[in-house]
């Protein structure tokens, strides 16, 4: 089965979920969530520890399996089919909180290695590929260095450009920052931000509020495995309407 095949119409949102539960055992993680993303359309996820953000996120791509409900990405639904959860994932780019970049290969390795293993692309085509979204994100000249050899920031900026590499059609962000030191975090999240005002689809888990308040189309706030509070930025901030919201915002603000 081919993933045009498993493609609904063209006029599908980039991510739907509907009616979505998730247990960890006995545990229910993510309680009917309903959550439609457009084209484009940056959302930032945000809640507190243990609220089901980050499975959330990793059920789009398939990371992690939903017990019930459907999800769709860029019209594709995912299943527990290996067919649907390859088809989705070469939609998707993921970005983690600890980079997960092999140590041993270079940075210019590590973003040619999918390209060329998984698409099929000839070495020369995805070292120029892979040199583009470098300079994107501004460190093509780190390209013949190793990750242990890169600050953390740069390491994160490094995973940016790996995931870009496979001309993802969504880009999901687990808590990029969460791992970093202070002084290197608004380079990501300026990286972030460039990458978001070109137009790409972005779902991003984090606690970094000026990033919402900048970047963000909507804020979801989760808790307890549900989706409390969809809102844009000025409202999700100012006028925040579920007691379960104002509570945490007091806490972080």
């Amino acid at each position: 089965m081919t993933s045009e095949s498993l493609k609904a119409p063209q006029t599908s949102p980039a991510v739907a979920l509907s009616g979505v539960n998730k247990w960890f055992g006995a545990h229910h993680v993510l309680r009917d969530v309903d959550l439609t993303v457009a084209k484009a359309e940056k959302i930032v996820i945000c809640g507190p520890s243990g609220s089901g953000k980050s499975t959330l996120i990793r059920c789009v791509n398939g990371l992690e399996a939903h017990q019930q409900g459907t999800i769709h990405v860029d019209g594709i639904e995912l299943t527990g089919a290996q067919a649907s959860v390859d088809a989705v994932r070469r939609e998707v780019g993921m970005v983690f909180q600890h980079f997960n970049l092999f140590a041993h290969l270079t940075v210019l390795e590590n973003c040619t290695l999918a390209p060329v293993h998984v698409k099929r692309m000839g070495r020369a085509a995805a070292e120029k590929l892979a040199m583009g979204y470098l300079e994107r994100v501004r460190i093509p000249q780190l390209a013949g260095m190793f990750p242990g050899q890169l600050s953390g920031g740069q390491q994160q900026r490094v995973a940016i450009a790996r995931a870009l590499c496979m001309s993802p059609k969504v880009m999901l962000f687990d808590e990029p920052t969460s791992a970093l030191d202070p002084e290197m975090v608004k380079e990501v999240l300026d990286t972030m931000a460039e990458l978001a005002r070109g137009g790409m689809t972005m779902l991003c888990v984090t606690h970094e509020m000026g990033f919402a308040r900048e970047v963000a189309d909507r804020v979801v706030f989760m808790d307890e495995g549900q989706v409390i509070e969809v809102a844009p930025p000025a409202e999700f901030f100012e006028r925040p309407r579920h007691a379960r919201t104002q509570a945490f915002l007091s806490q972080i603000l």
